[in-house]
């Protein structure tokens, strides 16, 4: 079964605000998507396409950690910033951070896709009176029509509800002056999300309103029961104490 995401339909996710819109409360022009990437080659064209026609992004920044495949040039040909940096999403994430120039930072895996409404439910969080003191992140979903997929979206949303913890794959959504005062994403191979989240804290996150559906391919490999779990462990890990790198083995 492939790994890619289903194709979009006519649409979805590909907001067209009418041009008094594109130019009146959208914030144009103001933000800054960044893209960790390491062989994306089946994923990453439909996620650029999908942020490449928003009024409201400044930019789009690759951050490519040695790509074997074709990654770098789909990158380059949708007229994204290709930035190297050493493999490792935190390390990525952060470099992309770094070489970011608008007022709000939208971080995304490369195996995603947005939700039809993204880009009115991002341009609302922007414009809203206690914007600059929060950030954002979008429900999960995944791209799978099995009912496991949707036991496990509800779980992840209790976690986001009860434990305010949501994940790296959710996107995150942070204006640039809070992602600095939190001292940014830490140079980790794993559980750099959990990190940053973490130092946000439950008061200063709070949903978009749109979602972020992932690939299911780790999922479909692993089983839906057994991977969560694996993920569950490979947390508990880190809460205790364990460094980063001795995870990622276990996190396959």
């Amino acid at each position: 079964m492939s790994s890619s995401l289903s194709p979009l339909k006519r649409g979805e996710g590909l907001s067209s605000p009418s041009p008094r819109l594109r130019g009146e409360g959208w914030g144009e022009g103001r933000l800054s998507v960044i893209i960790p990437t390491s062989n994306a080659v089946d994923t990453l064209q439909g996620l650029l396409a999908q942020v490449r026609s928003a009024a409201i992004g400044k930019e789009i920044i690759v951050v490519d950690g040695g790509s074997s495949d074709e990654t770098v040039a789909i990158a380059a040909a949708a007229g994204a910033r290709v930035v190297k940096a050493m493999r490792g999403r935190g390390i990525q994430l952060a470099a992309g951070a770094d070489e970011a120039a608008g007022d709000w930072l939208l971080f995304l895996h490369a195996d995603c896709r947005l939700g039809a409404g993204w880009e009115a439910s991002v341009a609302a969080f922007l414009t809203a009176p206690e914007g600059t003191s929060r950030a954002g992140y979008f429900d999960f979903a995944l791209d799978d029509a099995a009912a496991a997929a949707r036991r496990l979206e509800r779980v992840v949303a209790w976690r986001c509800r009860a434990l305010a913890l949501p994940y790296g794959d959710q996107g995150l959504l942070i204006p640039r002056g809070l992602y600095h005062a939190i001292g940014g994403f830490a140079p980790l191979p794993l559980m750099e999300d959990v990190d940053l989240v973490r130092r946000l804290g439950r008061r200063r996150l709070a949903r978009i309103g749109a979602r972020c559906i992932s690939s299911p391919r780790r999922y479909r490999r692993d089983g839906y029961l057994l991977r969560p779990l694996r993920n569950l462990f490979c947390l508990t890990l880190y809460l205790a104490g364990v460094p980063p790198h001795r995870i990622l083995r276990l996190y396959g």
